[in-house]
C-alpha cells in the first residue's frame, strides 16, 4: 500500500484546464444508517471542464468491480480520459486501477486528493448530491439486484437526461470584498453545450451526439427514470417486509 501511494501523487491544487478529459471520481454509500454488511455503492465521475458526469452502481465496491465500472464510464465518455483524480479510498488506490491507467502507451495522469480535504474534489462532491442523493436518497440498498437495476438507470436515461438537458453553472473564481466572499459563476450550460464549445473536439463525435439528442425527449426520459427508480426502491420495501416477517 505504501509503495502504491508513492506511485500515485497527491494533487495539491485544482486543475486549470480548457478542454475535456480531466476527471474527478468518488463513491457514495447506499448503506442507510449502518455501514455493516453488504450494500450498493454509486461511482461518480465528473469532467472538470465540461461538467459531463457519468454514474454507475456497484455491489460492495470491490476493487475489481470498481475497475470494471470505470472501464464502462470511459467507454461512455465522449472524450478520452487524460487525468483521473480520486480520494484515498481503497476502491481507487489499488493495483487493478493503477495498472489500468498507468500501463498504457500514453499513461493517464492518476492522482489523489489530500486526506480529509473534500474541497480538493469539490466538483465531484457536488455531483454526488445532484446526481446521486437527489435521485436515490439516503436509504439502504441491500439487494444485489438493486445494483444492476440502478446501474442500468444511470447508464441510460439518467446520464442522457443530466448531460443533454440539465444546465449547470461552473464556479470561476471567488472575489473577496472586505470581510465577505463573492463567488463568480459562468452562464448556465448543459455539459453537451460545454463540450461542443471546446476547441479540438472530434466533429464526427459531436455529430453522433447531436443525432442521439435528436432522438431523446426529456419528458419521456423523466417518466422512464421514475419508472426505473420505483423498481429499485420497491426492492428495498420488499426487503423490509421480509425482515419484519
Amino acid at each position: 500500500g505504501t509503495l502504491l501511494r508513492k506511485q500515485i501523487p497527491v494533487r495539491t491544487e485544482h486543475w486549470d484546464v480548457a478542454g475535456p478529459g480531466w476527471v474527478e471520481a468518488d463513491t457514495v454509500a447506499h448503506c442507510g444508517e449502518s455501514m455493516e454488511g453488504d450494500f450498493c455503492w454509486s461511482l461518480t465521475v465528473t469532467d472538470v471542464h465540461t461538467q459531463w458526469t457519468e454514474t454507475r452502481a456497484i455491489w460492495n465496491k470491490g476493487q475489481y468491480a470498481v475497475r470494471e465500472r470505470v472501464e464502462e464510464v470511459e467507454e461512455a465518455l465522449p472524450f478520452s480520459i487524460l487525468g483521473f483524480d480520486s480520494d484515498n479510498g481503497g476502491e481507487f488506490l489499488n493495483w487493478h486501477l493503477a495498472d489500468y491507467f498507468l500501463k498504457r502507451p500514453e499513461p493517464v495522469a492518476f492522482t489523489r486528493s489530500r486526506p480529509y480535504h473534500k474541497n480538493d474534489n469539490a466538483r465531484v462532491e457536488q455531483k454526488n448530491w445532484t446526481h446521486v442523493r437527489q435521485l436515490v436518497g439516503y436509504g439502504r440498498l441491500a439487494d444485489p439486484e438493486q445494483a444492476e437495476l440502478l446501474n442500468d438507470l444511470y447508464a441510460r436515461e439518467w446520464g442522457q437526461f443530466r448531460n443533454f438537458f440539465c444546465p449547470a453553472m461552473k464556479h470561476l473564481r471567488t472575489e473577496v470584498e472586505g470581510s465577505r466572499k463573492k463567488r463568480i459563476y459562468d452562464q448556465p450550460m448543459t455539459p453537451f453545450e460545454r463540450l461542443k464549445a471546446c476547441p479540438g473536439v472530434n466533429p464526427e463525435q459531436i455529430k453522433g451526439l447531436e443525432k442521439l439528442k435528436a432522438t431523446l425527449n426529456p419528458f419521456k426520459l423523466k417518466r422512464s427514470i421514475e419508472r426505473k427508480l420505483r423498481a429499485v426502491l420497491c426492492r428495498t420495501n420488499q426487503s423490509h417486509l421480509k425482515s419484519a416477517a
